[in-house]
C-alpha cells in the first residue's frame, strides 16, 4: 500500500513537470514590431515599401506608410503574418504570406519589412528592441550632490 502511494505521487508530479515544460515552450509571448524603413545590407539598398498592411491571425495588426513602426502580439515561436504591399504609388498591392520562427529568449523582435521581403538572411532583417527612456523620466529623477547624502544633520 506504502509503494503505490509513493508510485501514484511521483507520476502526478512527473504530470505536471511535463505539462510545465509544454508550456514554457508552447506559452512564450513575443512583442513583434514591424519597420517600413529603407535599410541597408552589404552595401545595398533596401527601399521602404509605399505602404503594407500587415495582418496577423486574419486581423489588421499595422498599416505602415514609409518609415512607420506597428506591433503584434504573439503566442509561441512560429510567427505568421500576411502582408499586402505597395511598392511605389499607384502599384497593385500584392499579397506576401510569411512564417517566421521567433526567438525563445527575446520578448521584443523588430523585424524590417524590405530586408524580410528581400530574403536576407535573419541577421540583416530581425533585431532587439531596446526602449529608449523618455525624456520625463531623466527629469523626474532627483540627482543628490550633497556629501551627506541627503541626510541632512542626522
Amino acid at each position: 500500500m506504502k509503494g503505490r502511494k509513493w508510485l501514484v505521487r511521483i507520476c502526478a508530479v512527473a504530470v505536471i513537470l511535463a505539462i510545465a515544460a509544454v508550456m514554457f515552450v508552447i506559452g512564450r509571448g513575443h512583442t513583434v514590431y514591424f519597420d517600413n524603413k529603407t535599410a541597408e545590407y552589404n552595401g545595398t539598398e533596401y527601399a521602404a515599401f509605399q505602404r503594407v498592411n500587415v495582418f496577423v491571425n486574419g486581423e489588421q495588426a499595422a498599416k505602415l506608410s514609409k518609415r512607420e513602426r506597428g506591433m503584434a502580439t504573439w503566442i509561441g515561436q512560429n510567427f505568421k503574418m500576411e502582408l499586402e504591399i505597395t511598392e511605389k504609388k499607384g502599384d497593385e498591392p500584392k499579397t506576401v504570406p510569411v512564417s517566421i520562427t521567433l526567438p525563445y529568449s527575446v520578448d521584443g523582435i523588430v523585424v524590417n519589412l524590405p530586408e524580410l521581403v528581400a530574403g536576407l538572411p535573419e541577421d540583416a532583417w530581425m533585431s532587439v528592441f531596446v526602449p529608449v527612456p523618455s525624456a520625463d523620466d531623466a527629469e523626474d529623477e532627483e540627482i543628490i550632490t550633497e556629501d551627506n547624502m541627503g541626510l541632512g544633520d542626522f
